[in-house]
């Protein structure tokens, strides 16, 4: 026996490589183009709340949409929901269309106070001030025989947080 050992080679024939048409190519539909989708939808609507708001900040105006776009998704029903979200930014159509249908109606006092138990160090008067300013830039987008549709579903009350004059007889 040798002291050297010599280690044993193994040797791969070449590899062939096969070539294979290429599959049909798929088509994949794009998805329907939303109207006033995308982000910069999302940056316009934020930045009318910025300005009706008066917010000195981007993210603050963003969070203040945020929580009444929330709080209003479960209060639109129908049709009227589904025709909200068709013309919101689709980020915001988000925020509404995740909502839950509530299963009572909260009076336009009542809905403020919601808002303002959202925001932290919120009051009626400044919740009511935020949840005008998100409101109140809605017809812009939506229309004004959407937010008339919209009014028609909810108590007596709202059309005023829509920048609206409530005509609505007094009960």
């Amino acid at each position: 026996m040798s002291a050297t050992t010599v280690p044993s080679v193994t040797t791969v024939p070449p590899a062939t490589t096969a070539l294979t048409p290429p599959s049909p190519t798929t088509l994949i539909p794009a998805p329907p183009h939303h109207p006033r989708g995308g982000d910069d939808a999302w940056t316009e609507l934020v930045e009318a709340v910025r300005e009706s708001g008066q917010y000195t900040t981007r993210s603050e105006a963003e969070r203040v949409t945020r929580i009444v776009l929330s709080a209003l998704g479960g209060h639109v029903i129908g049709d009227e929901r589904v025709d909200l979200a068709r013309a919101l930014p689709e980020e915001a159509a988000r925020v509404v269309a995740a909502q839950i249908p509530v299963t009572r109606r909260l009076t336009a006092a009542e809905f403020v106070e919601s808002v303002a138990a959202r925001i932290e160090g919120a009051t009626p008067a400044t919740a009511r001030w935020d949840v005008s300013s998100v409101l109140s830039v809605l017809p812009r987008l939506t229309g004004d025989d959407l937010v008339t549709r919209i009014l028609a579903q909810l108590p007596p009350g709202y059309a005023l947080l829509f920048g609206r004059a409530d005509l609505s007889p007094a009960s």
